[in-house]
């Protein structure tokens, strides 16, 4: 039963702070997240400066489900189960962190 409180709680958290101006929330410069939802397993992060980006990704449990860096743009989430994630960039010491759904 705690689980299922915990879920509401981090739920509810991150509809909260989905809903603020995307570039408040958001210190990489021209950051940009494409498809969301993600439908063909791949999903493409733009940036101003597109220098390589370290990825995390968590489920709503908050366990890391994936740690990768990428070079270009395109991410394969092919191995992620259908779901709500949490996505964090990390480009030249700067972060953003958006909620990831994979369908």
């Amino acid at each position: 039963m705690k689980h299922f409180y915990l879920v509401i709680l981090f739920f509810v958290c991150a509809i909260g702070f989905s809903q603020e101006n995307a570039k408040a929330s958001s210190d990489i410069e021209g950051f940009k997240l494409y498809p969301n939802p993600v439908t063909q397993g791949k999903v493409f992060i733009e940036t101003a400066y597109n220098a390589p980006k370290q990825i995390l990704i968590f489920d709503v449990l908050g366990t890391q489900v994936l740690q990768t860096t990428i070079i270009g743009q395109e991410l394969n989430l092919s191995r992620l189960d259908k779901g709500v994630y949490i996505l964090r960039v990390f480009e030249n010491n700067k972060v953003a962190t958006r909620k990831l759904i994979v369908k």
